[in-house]
């Protein structure tokens, strides 16, 4: 008799035990989600919402305490009033001025403060805290300073009497603009005829501008000394065994590499600036005929005083757009060719 043997019983297959993939992304990731969901939230609430509510409501018929959301028909043409206006026209004018002629005073001033510090045999440290000091200050005080500088009764005329000079300059009280090029031009493009305002340059605004420039020349300066400090020493060498002049070292040498850092520099305060409002608040105002007026200043006034919330968000959103034209595409390029 042949003996037989049985098989062995077949098992049934092991059930996964392992974490699943929900499991593994929280163990990798739960603690950034922890992190970043509240604060995305708060950004979307806090900032974007907001953006889209200031639209909503400049595009109603909200003035006056009640809050009014209907639509103000024909759509669009709270922006249409708002451009066509004088007042707002003068702040575009003026805000634009502003900002070139602080951007290029500001640099300039910051860029000759970094390469005499960096050069500086001694006190380095101390001449770089002296020059940076300014930018410490809060814009309301260095606008009331300046205000009592360039009043014309005091300050920067006194000075100018006591070195005998007979000139007195009406500073942050002189309405003149002076290059208008407004009605040649409103010759040349369609637009013309909507133009409202003289597109010069005021004189009342000048003075906003040098101060300004002299609190936020340190903040350029920093900005230009991190960016000195960081290029090899091995260059000023190599400049001078080629027998390249302290000049031409800098010209050739030093500006080419600082260029990344002065567009940086320009971008930031661009930003600064178009936004202004507290300094030229404190400092000029409205000024006469509108001289020294700023977008900032035209919000606050529409929104808390006339209490024509739908102007007051319209020009709001203009003032947003502004700031958008100049860092959108600075984001864009820096984060272009990026690895995620």
């Amino acid at each position: 008799m042949t003996a037989t043997t049985a098989a062995p019983p077949t098992q049934a297959p092991a059930l996964r035990t392992g974490p699943g993939r929900f499991s593994r992304f929280w163990d990798r990731h739960g603690f950034q989600v922890l992190v970043l969901v509240p604060i995305l939230a708060l950004v979307g609430i806090f900032v974007y919402g907001f953006i889209a509510y200031s639209v909503r409501v400049s595009l109603s018929q909200w003035t006056g305490l009640t809050p009014n959301l209907a639509v103000k028909e024909p759509i669009g043409s709270t922006y249409t009033q708002l451009l066509s206006s004088a007042r707002f026209q003068t702040d575009l004018r003026n805000i634009v001025i502003f900002t070139v002629l602080f951007l290029v005073l500001a640099v300039v001033i910051g860029l000759a403060l970094a390469l005499l510090v960096h050069n500086a045999l001694a006190g380095r440290a101390f001449f770089r805290s002296v020059f940076l000091f300014p930018y410490a200050l809060s814009f309301i005080v260095t606008g009331v300073v300046w205000r009592w500088i360039f009043t014309p009764s005091t300050g920067a005329n006194l000075i100018l009497q006591w070195l005998g000079i007979d000139v007195k300059p009406r500073w942050i009280t002189d309405p003149t603009v002076v290059g208008d090029v407004s009605a040649a031009l409103g010759q040349v493009i369609p637009f013309g005829a909507v133009i409202q305002t003289k597109l010069g340059i005021p004189l009342a605004l000048l003075p906003v501008v040098i101060a300004a420039a002299w609190q936020l020349g340190g903040f350029a300066m920093a900005n230009f000394l991190a960016a000195l400090t960081g290029m090899p020493a091995e260059l000023k060498e190599a400049a001078s065994l080629d027998g390249a002049s302290s000049f031409q070292y800098h010209r050739h040498v030093v500006m080419p590499l600082l260029r990344p850092m002065i567009v940086v520099v320009l971008i930031l305060l661009t930003h600064v600036s178009l936004k202004s409002f507290d300094l030229v608040y404190a400092m000029a105002g409205q000024g006469p005929g509108f001289a020294t007026d700023v977008p900032g200043i035209f919000v606050f006034e529409q929104t808390f005083r006339a209490l024509r919330y739908n102007t007051g968000a319209a020009a709001s959103v203009v003032m947003l757009l502004l700031v958008s034209a100049v860092m959108v595409p600075y984001l864009y390029r820096s984060t272009k060719g990026v690895k995620r």
